[in-house]
């Protein structure tokens, strides 16, 4: 299982301000990938600040489990096999190994989870001053939003390098805390 600490800032933009920068940035490649989120049906872990899923990209399936830190989140990553995600998607059998470890050594009992939404991100991401810039189309349940990412190794240093690109394309900031979990958790009502 690989760790790491996630720092980004991340602000909402509207489908304008996106094509914006997608025409500023369309050098860059873009790939599509999908995020099931992954939960209890009393959202056990939301309660508690934790967020799950799995991420298939290029057909594989990467689990992620985050948990808030003073500064950012600890990001716990672990690759698992087709079969073993139509298992838990399909059969309700969460995958073994470090994170059903990890979850349960916190008290939670991994057979509640289940995948509760998905969503769709076309994604260009951009080696950006220092950080990677990720522009996003999401798509959730009849929801579409548009998301700016910048991943830095500090959030006032992500924060003002977000801010100058705006600033520089006039694109109004306003940074967003809700990330892409909450925003799909909060759709499902």
């Amino acid at each position: 299982m690989a760790n790491a600490i996630e720092i980004e800032a991340k602000a909402l933009v509207s489908r304008e301000d996106y094509k914006k920068l997608i025409k500023l940035f369309a050098a860059y490649p873009r790939h599509t990938q999908t995020n099931y989120y992954i939960d209890s049906n009393d959202h056990i872990l939301a309660k508690n600040g934790i967020a799950l899923r799995v991420r298939e990209k290029n057909g594989q399936y990467e689990l992620t489990c985050k948990t808030p830190l003073s500064e950012g989140l600890l990001e716990k990553n672990c690759f698992i096999s087709a079969a073993k995600f139509e298992d838990f998607r399909d059969k309700g059998i969460f995958p073994k190994g470090d994170t059903s470890r990890f979850l349960t050594m916190l008290g939670f009992n991994v057979d509640e989870l289940r995948i509760l939404i998905s969503l769709t991100t076309d994604r260009t991401d951009v080696e950006y001053k220092g950080g990677v810039l990720s522009l996003d189309r999401n798509a959730y349940l009849d929801v579409v939003d548009y998301e700016v990412e910048f991943e830095y190794n500090s959030l006032v240093g992500a924060e003002a390098i977000m801010k100058e690109l705006f600033e520089e394309n006039n694109i109004p900031l306003e940074f967003n805390h809700l990330s892409k979990t909450g925003r799909a958790m909060k759709a499902l009502g």
